[in-house]
C-alpha cells in the first residue's frame, strides 16, 4: 500500500471483526513501530498485547465502559518509563512525546496491514491503577494509552478524511503569519 494512502485513510476504528490477527502480521506491525525515533534513543515504551478475552473485557471496563475495546482481538496497552531530558524544555515529560511518536508509528503500521486501531486515553486515575494491576506493570512505567487493534467490521472504515485545515492555515515560512 502506498505510504500516502496509509496516512490519508487511517481512521479511528470502533467496530472490529472477531478474526484473529496472524502472528506474522502482529510481528510486522511491532517491528515497524519499534523503529520510531526517540530523544537520545531512549525508547521508553513497552507494549502489553492482550489477546485474552476476559482481560480485554476488563480493560474496556477500566476505560469507562467503552465496550468496543473488548471487541478487538488484540488490545495494546502502551506503557512508558519516565525520564528526564535536561535538553528539552519539557524535561521529564519528554517520554510522552516519544511514546506518542511510537504509538503513531504503530497505528500507521497497523493500517498498512489492513488493521484498524483507536487511540484510547480515557481511563481515570483509578482505571490507570487498575490497568497497572491487571497487567502487572512495574511502578517504573506509566500506562500512556490503550489501543484496540483488529480488522474493521465495516469495509468503509478506511476512507479519506473529512474537513482538514489547508496547508496555508497551518504552515507559514520564516515567521508566524
Amino acid at each position: 500500500m502506498d505510504f500516502h494512502e496509509v496516512i490519508r485513510t487511517r481512521r479511528s476504528v470502533r467496530a472490529y471483526k472477531s478474526n484473529p490477527i496472524p502472528d506474522d502480521v502482529l510481528q510486522r506491525v511491532f517491528d515497524t513501530a519499534r523503529l520510531a525515533p526517540s530523544a537520545n534513543n531512549i525508547q521508553p515504551w513497552r507494549v502489553v498485547a492482550v489477546r485474552d478475552e476476559a482481560k480485554r473485557r476488563e480493560i474496556a471496563h477500566l476505560c469507562y465502559e467503552q465496550d468496543f475495546i473488548a471487541q478487538a482481538p488484540v488490545v495494546l496497552v502502551i506503557c512508558a518509563e519516565r525520564y528526564r531530558d535536561s535538553y528539552s524544555w519539557i524535561e521529564n515529560h519528554m517520554f510522552l512525546v516519544d511514546t506518542a511518536i511510537f504509538i503513531d508509528h504503530l497505528a500507521l503500521a497497523a493500517r498498512a496491514e489492513g488493521l484498524g486501531t483507536c487511540w484510547i486515553g480515557a481511563f481515570d486515575a483509578q482505571g490507570h491503577k487498575g490497568l497497572k494491576r491487571l497487567l502487572d506493570t512495574p511502578d517504573s512505567h506509566d500506562v500512556v494509552m490503550v489501543m484496540p487493534m483488529g480488522y474493521p467490521e465495516r469495509p468503509t472504515a478506511f476512507r479519506d478524511p473529512g474537513h482538514r485545515k489547508s496547508v496555508g492555515e497551518i504552515v507559514s515560512f520564516d515567521a508566524w503569519r
